[in-house]
């Protein structure tokens, strides 16, 4: 328990909130707080605390999340080769294993000035939509730029070139609070150099991503659809400036476009459609779903190089290892919250909840009884996310359209594991591209429907923000 001197400001930092706010006080945490992911929490805190299974996953069902697990982290291999089971990789590629990006199944960064590839950041491709490519875009998304696709892919097996290579550089962003402290932000700036195939088109967008934390995703996927849809409607009924909108995707199983909730901009259905796009584009592996290596058409010795597609025409990766590794992405644990009944935390709450970052953070669900795990049905989850769409202001613009979001929207990221990420990925780098190099940069990063929350929170003494750090922490 925290020394006295410190409870007590706590307590009064919460009680002396702004007497005209009516945003709720919380002097103690609810119950089952601290569970973030109902029975499948776990209690684990250190640095293997993301690759855990789901608590609730009983022994006999554990052995498919270790084989799914092994698949996910060791790497692939150029084919031919003896290894049939993994080989295939390439020939063009970001990374040769899933956790060469979701390193420790947690959060990648952006490259550092001395780095070869970029790794766990990866950046997409398109060019402006058009009423010629309009299948194309019901399909994709997004128009790929010709040349290079819609991922640009900075590795390649030997006798196949490379696209190129992806850097970053930052320019500072000043901004101060209202007590006079000030911060300094860092704008970046993508470079991509070497590029093996012939200049992009003119008009080429680009997005980087880092890769974000594989925690507790199969409870995001058995978050009913009316539950998002509902989220929605609230939020366009109170006409508060926060107008979060579903992204409407395709999906390729069903053939029809559908609800999208995964990805920084909700651009994938459901989690077998997200591994089956990351094996194409991260590692370059055919799948059932995805049978031809992506290669575009200027890029022949990609189309002609060995692959690892078995005799029969099975995919690289069978159908077998694809429902391997979709059982562990869809029960790595959520670890359970710290600290979530001390004074400072609950301060910080009650101010996040003051500041309105609740309007697009939901906090809280049921997850549905027909759930693809059983494990994962009727969980109350904490992610701290409505799965919306919003409009993030010109500051985090890509100007890249994808589905039904715009150049300046992006999914509410959740927000359970993000203390860790220190303690699991070594670094604090967040938002999409990974500019942000500590909690406070990423908050004041907001704009567009976030303005108003970004404008209170630079309101806050130094007091108020370290409880609102701690709450943020605590998740």
């Amino acid at each position: 328990m925290p020394p006295l001197p410190l409870r007590l400001s706590a307590l009064l930092l919460a009680l002396c909130l702004s007497a005209c706010d009516d945003s709720p006080r919380f002097t103690k945490a609810e119950p089952g707080e601290a569970r973030s992911g109902g029975s499948a929490t776990v209690r684990k805190t250190d640095q293997n605390s993301f690759s855990l299974p789901s608590a609730n996953l009983p022994p006999s069902r554990r052995v498919d999340f270790s084989v799914g697990n092994s698949f996910f982290r060791n790497p692939w291999v150029i084919a031919p080769s003896t290894t049939t089971a993994r080989d295939g990789l390439g020939p063009l590629f970001n990374t040769n294993a899933c956790q060469g990006c979701h390193i420790k199944d947690g959060r990648g960064h952006p490259p550092t000035p001395d780095a070869a590839n970029a790794v766990s950041m990866l950046v997409r491709l398109s060019i402006p939509d058009a009423p010629a490519y309009a299948n194309v875009i019901e399909q994709l998304g997004v128009v790929p730029e010709p040349v290079y696709g819609g991922q640009f892919q900075d590795m390649a097996v030997p006798g196949v070139t490379p696209e190129g290579k992806v850097r970053v550089d930052y320019t500072p962003v000043p901004v101060r609070f209202k007590d006079g402290t000030e911060v300094e932000l860092r704008k970046p700036s993508l470079n991509i150099t070497q590029l093996g195939y012939g200049p992009m088109h003119p008009d080429t967008r680009f997005s980087a991503r880092v890769a974000p934390p594989m925690i507790g995703l199969g409870l995001l996927e058995a978050i009913p659809d009316e539950a998002i849809l509902a989220n929605a409607e609230a939020q366009a009924k109170d006409k508060n400036g926060i107008a979060g909108r579903p992204n409407r995707v395709w999906d390729d199983v069903q053939q029809k476009t559908v609800l999208g909730r995964f990805g920084w901009k909700a651009g994938q259905p459901n989690l077998n459609q997200q591994n089956v796009h990351a094996f194409s584009g991260d590692m370059g592996l055919t799948t059932s779903l995805k049978p031809v290596d992506d290669c575009t058409d200027a890029q022949t010795a990609c189309k002609q190089a060995p692959n690892g597609t078995g005799p029969d025409g099975e995919p690289e990766v069978s159908d077998n290892i694809l429902r391997l590794v979709l059982f562990y992405s869809r029960n790595l644990a959520v670890p359970a919250r710290r600290d979530v009944s001390t004074p400072q935390v609950l301060a910080g709450k009650t101010l996040f909840f003051q500041a309105g970052c609740q309007s697009c953070h939901t906090p809280k669900y049921t997850t549905a009884a027909n759930a693809a795990e059983p494990e994962l049905a009727n969980q109350v989850i904490r992610p701290y996310s409505d799965l919306l769409l919003h409009d993030m202001g010109d500051g985090l613009a890509d100007n890249r359209t994808e589905f039904h979001a715009s150049g300046r929207d992006w999914r509410t990221p959740p927000l359970w594991g993000i203390g860790l990420t220190q303690a699991v990925s070594g670094h604090t780098q967040f938002l999409h591209d990974g500019r942000a190099r500590n909690l406070l940069e990423a908050v004041l990063w907001h704009g567009g429907e976030a303005q108003a929350a970004q404008q209170q929170v630079l309101s806050f003494n130094a007091e108020q923000r370290a409880a609102l750090l701690a709450f943020l922490n605590s998740l």
